[in-house]
């Protein structure tokens, strides 16, 4: 359900509480940021990611996306950014927060749930409402957005270490590929011997058996010679697929 809206007007009960404008400086970079930042427009894009009657009212969209742009600035936990938003009034007022509070605004565990709400919608906003309020602060300009540079030093990555028997299990999987797609028949393309030799070269040289490694590496090495020659056999013409043959014919026989 979406969150509901705060009466107009302070209440009874708040009127002795502290002001956060009495608190901060109009100099600090979040207090300036504030006016910066179009808050409204997450309400609207945000909308349809809750339901109008059905379920308990949401949580304060503004308290939810300035808490995500706390975690991610500060590159917090959820836990560390609610424990320091207790703690740091120019947070709450960042945060839309009229008076100093002392209690958890939220649990934690309401700043997952209400990323697995947005999905890739919402988080994307929240990434083009930064690219926008930087254009209006003049932090970034247009044209230093036309190219976009993504360090990836984090991120998984399919990438084999190249050793001699990798590589030579690798071209064999390969050229057993490009064959089957062309249509040659090979005797034999050494998938389940191939594998079992580069788990045993990988056991040997962990265990710095180098004497046995190297063996099960000239035993791919053999593997991968046979279907090269297999293939030159019954190949009417090597093309850009089967170029490899060549190669490694050529490095066998030097």
């Amino acid at each position: 359900m979406k969150p509901k809206k705060k009466p107009e007007g302070p209440i009874q009960s708040e009127m002795l509480k502290v002001f956060l404008k009495d608190i901060v400086s109009d100099r600090h970079p979040l207090v300036q940021l504030v006016d910066m930042v179009d808050w409204e427009v997450f309400e609207e894009k945000l909308a349809s990611t809750f339901c109008d009657d059905n379920g308990r009212p949401g949580l304060p969209v503004r308290l939810m996306v300035g808490l995500h742009y706390l975690k991610y600035t500060y590159a917090l936990s959820d836990e560390a950014v609610v424990e320091g938003w207790i703690e740091n009034p120019y947070w709450q007022y960042f945060c839309g927060g009229i008076f100093f509070e002392h209690g958890f605004p939220i649990d934690p565990s309401s700043m997952t749930r209400w990323r697995e709400r947005l999905h890739g919608v919402g988080l994307e906003e929240l990434l083009g409402e930064t690219i926008r309020t930087g254009l209006r602060g003049g932090f970034i300009r247009e044209g230093e957005l036309k190219r976009v540079n993504v360090d990836t030093t984090v991120q998984e990555k399919d990438i084999r270490f190249p050793t001699d028997a990798r590589l030579y299990d690798r071209m064999r999987e390969r050229l057993v590929e490009a064959a089957l797609e062309r249509g040659i028949e090979l005797r034999q393309t050494y998938a389940r011997k191939g594998k079992i030799a580069l788990r045993r070269q990988s056991g040997y040289a962990r265990a710095q058996q180098f004497k046995r490694a190297q063996r099960q590496t000239k035993i791919l090495k053999t593997y991968l010679g046979r279907v090269v020659r297999d293939i030159e056999r019954k190949a009417l013409d090597l093309d850009e697929g089967l170029v490899p043959c060549n190669i490694i014919s050529f490095v066998n026989k030097i």
